[in-house]
This record gives structure tokens, C-alpha cells and sequence, in this order.
């Protein structure tokens, strides 16, 4: 995956550019009740009771397995391909107005991943291989591009054959499309109930706010 940094950073930059500005004010607070251990102080939650009849059958328990575990992969790059999307729009933008100057396009395409490197190489050497493949069709999903398309138009045909050939040892496909109702319909579900619980996060924290 760390070979794939240099793909996936070009793509990205400082996430306080993307994402959505939530207010925050003195009736966000939530008191909870406390049980003191020793030094130590946990919260006190109430939940509902549940009876436990059975185990899962083998079966179910391992597509619920499969199921957790790809949940977890999408919540976490899940966020860096809405920051490349945002990235990849102003990044056309600005070579627009490049024009036909190589030599400015390629010295502006340097600088973006300088930058880039410096914010998020850390971050993106941390993920595994799943993820590595999940973040590549979440590109496609929010940019409509796929991975191997936006590094043809900004490092050349080349290049971009060059990376797909290290991607295919780590089992991935910079190539691939997202396909929603398809193979990747599972994804398209978990992705639709983050985009739903941020909605409504950010709007319950907005009408609190307005209330003040």
C-alpha cells in the first residue's frame, strides 16, 4: 500500500477545505451520569436489555463479519475520497488557466504534490490493502473518474500504466469503475448511511445553534 501513497496523495489536501463547518456552542453538552473507580471516572449509560436465544449460525456469522469489517474500511476512506473530489475540481480549474504552458501546468502539478505528501503520505502509509482497494472505488464514485484517468491527465499516459502495474501486485485496479448497483452495492449502502447520519448531525447541530 505504501507504493500507492504517491497515487492517492496527489488527489488530496487539507481537509478543513472540505468539510462541512459544524457550530458548536455551550447546549451541545450531554451530561451523563458517573461511576467512579478508583482514580478513574467512566460514564453511565442506560441501554436496553437483550436476551441472547442462540448463536449465528456459522454462516451468518461470517457475512456479518465480512459485513462489519467493510463498514469499518469505508468509514475510514471514505472522508479522503470527498477531499479528492473537492481537490481534483479546483485542481482543473487552476490548469485551465494554464492554458497551453507545459511548463507551468507541470511546475503547478509539482507543487500540489508536495503539499500533498507533506499533509497526508503519514496518514496514507497507515492503510491496508482493503482499504487501499475500497478508497480507489470511492474515487470513481465521487470524482466520476477512475484512478488511472486522473493520473493519465496529470502525469501522462506513462506514468499512469506504471502505477497500474504496482497496483495489480497489491491486488488492486486503478482502472476499475464504482459500480452502485452491482459488485459494489454493498459500499453504495454503507456510503448512503454516512452520508445520512452526517446530514443529520450537521442539521441537528444547526438547529440547536439557531435556537441560541
Amino acid at each position: 500500500m505504501r507504493k500507492l501513497v504517491p497515487i492517492l496523495v496527489l488527489m488530496l489536501c487539507s481537509c478543513t477545505q472540505a468539510q462541512a463547518q459544524v457550530p458548536h456552542g455551550p447546549n451541545d453538552t450531554i451530561r451523563l451520569g458517573g461511576i467512579v473507580v478508583g482514580k478513574d471516572t467512566f460514564a453511565m449509560v442506560y441501554m436496553d436489555e437483550w436476551e441472547v436465544l442462540a448463536r449465528l449460525p456459522r454462516r451468518l456469522a461470517r457475512q456479518r463479519a465480512h459485513w462489519d469489517r467493510l463498514r469499518y474500511n469505508v468509514a475510514v476512506v471514505y472522508p479522503y475520497a470527498v477531499i479528492a473530489a473537492e481537490v481534483l475540481r479546483d485542481v482543473d480549474v487552476n490548469l485551465d488557466r494554464f492554458g497551453d504552458d507545459k511548463k507551468a501546468r507541470k511546475a503547478y502539478i509539482k507543487s500540489i504534490e508536495r503539499e500533498l505528501n507533506k499533509r497526508w503520505k503519514g496518514e496514507l502509509s497507515n492503510l491496508s490493502i482493503s482499504q487501499g482497494q475500497v478508497l480507489v472505488k470511492l474515487i470513481d464514485r465521487q470524482t466520476g473518474k477512475n484512478c488511472f484517468s486522473i493520473i493519465k491527465e496529470m502525469k501522462g499516459g506513462f506514468t499512469a500504466t506504471l502505477w497500474q502495474g504496482v497496483a495489480l501486485l497489491f491486488a488492486n485496479n486503478l482502472r476499475r469503475e464504482y459500480d452502485p448497483y452491482g459488485e459494489d452495492k454493498e459500499i453504495e449502502s454503507i456510503v448512503r448511511d454516512l452520508e445520512y447520519q452526517n446530514y443529520c448531525r450537521y442539521q441537528a447541530a444547526l438547529m440547536r445553534h439557531r435556537s441560541n
